[in-house]
């Protein structure tokens, strides 16, 4: 976890996910690149000429130029080293050109393009199609305990494994490490491997677990493994994201979308 991409926007979430950067940098000896996209290319209805938007993009320029001396300033005074690059354009493209030398991406669980319901359409474009791990922060998080316990949502599926592998720098600062399988319905046996093999492949790496099997009951998957990090005071939960078809998830619901529509705790998740 050297290198660390922290996504930068004037929205609720980037307090909170600015904190938690900062908190893995000093852990990890990491340095935090600072990605802030301008984007200019927006429509206002009844604007025919363009007059509106030719007015309103100073403003967005000067009010991102103050974000950035905001931020600046206070990571000026931190033990991190940090680098910071305003990049004109669409936000998902020039994140997914940045993640690409990334070993982590922070981002926040409120998408800056939405109203602040529903999940965050930028954290499932990222998971689904950048190739880094993310960390999808709450507005409420206010530090992150890395040497915090830590609950792993494990099915077995190809999309856990690569949110376990991927954890593995960070689950080796964890406390405790919980292996928590929810039952549920097992959709192609042939892509899923036992919890026994997720604890064994932790073990290589000098990692001990628990394994637990969670009856869902009358919960969603989601519910079930926020009520277990909560009982074990977890710092952070690790999921697969999207194993099924994201257009399903988003019609039917899904674990990644219900985790990110309103996440208690910060969501490590690859896909």
């Amino acid at each position: 976890m050297r290198s660390i991409l922290l996504h930068v926007s004037d929205d609720a979430c980037m307090e909170a996910r600015l904190q938690v950067a900062l908190d893995l940098a000093r852990e990890f000896n990491s340095h935090i690149t600072c990605l802030q996209p301008v984007a200019f290319d927006f429509s206002v209805p009844g604007d025919l000429y363009g007059t509106m938007i030719a007015e309103l993009i100073p403003v967005i320029q000067e009010n991102a130029d103050k974000l950035r001396d905001r931020i600046c300033a206070r990571l000026a005074n931190e033990d991190v080293t940090w680098n910071w690059q305003q990049e004109e354009g669409p936000t998902r493209p020039l994140l997914m050109r940045a993640e690409t030398l990334t070993d982590l991406v922070v981002l926040g669980a409120r998408d800056p393009a939405s109203d602040g319901k529903g999940p965050s359409g930028l954290a499932g474009y990222m998971a689904v199609h950048g190739r880094s791990p993310l960390l999808v922060v709450p507005e409420s998080a206010r530090s992150l305990n890395v040497a915090g316990p830590v609950v792993i949502g494990w099915n077995g599926s190809m999309e856990a494994g690569h949110a376990l592998r991927g954890s593995i720098p960070l689950l080796k600062a964890a406390a405790s490490v919980t292996l928590a399988n929810v039952t549920e319905r097992i959709d192609d046996a042939n892509e899923l491997f036992a919890a026994v093999d997720g604890a064994e492949y932790l073990s290589r790496h000098g990692i001990s677990c628990e394994i637990v099997e969670i009856d869902r009951g009358q919960q969603t998957v989601g519910q079930a493994l926020v009520n277990a990090a909560a009982a074990r005071s977890a710092a952070y939960l690790v999921i697969g994201a999207y194993g099924h078809a994201r257009a399903v998830e988003t019609v039917f619901g899904g674990v990644t979308r219900e985790l990110f529509s309103n996440p208690p705790l910060p969501i490590f998740t690859a896909h």
